[in-house]
């Protein structure tokens, strides 16, 4: 059985409450993901926030996401109180299974949320097991104003922006501030430091110890978060912490099945492990569970593209530009799987567009570069090259990115001299550094090797 929430409406008040709404929307798919895994299929909050405000019918989102039933609501807020109106509906007959109202404090929306999951559990015949139901009662009282901003830090973080994951380190912090055991937030900053470091905007080293000490606290305030076995794991990959690694991915899960992303950062593992077809099946697994993410839609193509498997790394981007035609993201890997097939006119045109839709961030304007170079532009690539080292004193450029530019040139030392760079600092992307095709120029130089032994993927 597969269940969507949609996204509750939030029902007067304007724009003002809308983080409250959105906020409501993700905890209840939290607590239904972990309702019972084994028999409950919760699909995730990015493909579900897809439908907010729309005009489909239930039946034409069952079919868009194969879903049996869906959740929706509506939520209005006035002040510190709080009235919740919940339904469930069976897709195939549109019938309205159960509908109830809720209202009360603010302080008491978890209790509230909790009391949603067990009505549909009831009427969906999904007896709890003790351990379930444990879980459920278990759940920490959360003080409301902490409760308040960090609703605030998931809706920046959910931004994916660097402005966006600098806000919500503010908003979770502020949270942990008015209650310092709140493992969510210490988690959300994981999360956020984390995904700073790896889109090279933050130097590695401090943001990864930053990001470690604060999922090792949520994990010391609640052993059985799976989200923060999740966080941590993803923040020791890319900071090449390996030992137990697969470990602690394969307990992140079992705590967890619903949390999709999980399953992508572990197919990134498996992937540098150079286990393609397990990275594969758990990449789609992730996709399975939020298939109208976009990015998320993109990040199984870069394991295709990992695994050279051009092909179908296209068709996987294609679909995603469907659904978000406007991310730079997906042009940008749209542009590397191009340049691979030497069809560097389209490459550069999808570089181009990243370029400009990112508002020429320092990524995208490497990739362009990358691309002039594999097609053997030099002074075009020159020009960027020429501008990015202007652009390095106010802006963070990345020297593995730099790296992919020389590398898909053929210039070997000027390659090794900018992945040296990267070794100092830490680069989070070096976990691809064994199967990225751009460095197919300088693989065989044994100088790669002695490379890859000092990272440690001898250890793996």
């Amino acid at each position: 059985m597969i269940l969507v929430v949609l996204p509750f409406e939030s029902l007067g008040g304007g724009d003002k409450y809308d983080y409250f709404s959105e906020g409501l929307t993700e905890d209840m798919i939290t607590q239904l993901a972990r309702l019972s895994p084994e028999r409950l299929g919760v699909i995730a909050r990015t493909s579900a926030m897809r439908y907010k405000s729309t005009t489909k019918t239930i039946h034409q989102i069952g079919q868009d996401l194969g879903v049996s039933h869906v959740l929706e609501g509506g939520v209005r807020r006035a002040g510190d109180r709080v009235r919740v109106a919940a339904q469930l509906i069976r897709v195939s007959d549109e019938t309205h299974l159960w509908a109830e109202t809720y209202e009360g404090n603010r302080h008491d929306i978890l209790a509230l949320q909790i009391e949603v999951a067990k009505a549909i559990a009831r009427e969906i015949e999904i007896k709890l097991t003790p351990h379930e139901q444990g879980r459920l009662d278990r759940t920490p009282a959360i003080d409301a104003q902490a409760h308040e901003a960090y609703l605030k830090g998931r809706h920046f973080w959910s931004k994916r922006t660097e402005e966006g994951m600098r806000k919500s380190i503010e908003y979770f912090q502020l949270a942990i501030g008015y209650q310092p055991n709140f493992a969510a937030a210490y988690d959300g900053v994981a999360d956020a430091y984390t995904m700073l470091a790896c889109r090279g905007v933050s130097p590695a080293r401090e943001t990864f110890h930053q990001a470690k000490m604060a999922a090792r606290k949520a994990l010391q305030i609640e052993p059985d978060l799976g989200e923060a076995y999740a966080s941590l794991a993803h923040v020791r990959l890319h900071d090449w912490d390996w030992v137990d690694l697969e470990r602690d991915f394969l307990r992140a899960i079992e705590l967890n099945p619903g949390h999709a992303i999980a399953y992508y950062w572990y197919a990134e593992y498996l992937m540098m492990a150079g286990r393609a077809e397990d990275a594969i099946a758990r990449v789609r697994q992730s996709q399975q569970m939020d298939p109208l993410n976009s990015v998320l839609n993109s990040s199984v193509a870069i394991i295709l593209y990992l695994a050279r498997r051009y092909d179908q790394a296209r068709e996987e981007l294609n679909k995603a530009l469907e659904i978000d035609p406007n991310h730079f993201l997906l042009h940008f890997r749209l542009g590397l799987v191009y340049q691979q097939q030497k069809l560097f006119h389209d490459a550069i045109e999808e570089m181009q567009k990243a370029v400009t839709l990112s508002g020429r961030s320092t990524e995208a304007l490497t990739g362009l570069a990358q691309t002039y170079a594999a097609a053997d532009m030099r002074a075009a690539m020159q020009q960027i090259v020429d501008a990015l080292e202007t652009e390095s004193e106010q802006h963070y450029v990345h020297p593995y990115n730099m790296a992919k530019v020389f590398g898909s040139l053929g210039d070997k030392e000027q390659t090794f001299g900018w992945l040296e760079k990267a070794y100092d600092e830490h680069s989070p992307d070096f976990i691809e550094l064994r199967t990225e095709p751009t460095f197919d120029s300088v693989r065989f130089d044994p100088r790669f090797s002695e490379l890859l032994s000092r990272v440690g993927f001898n250890q793996i």
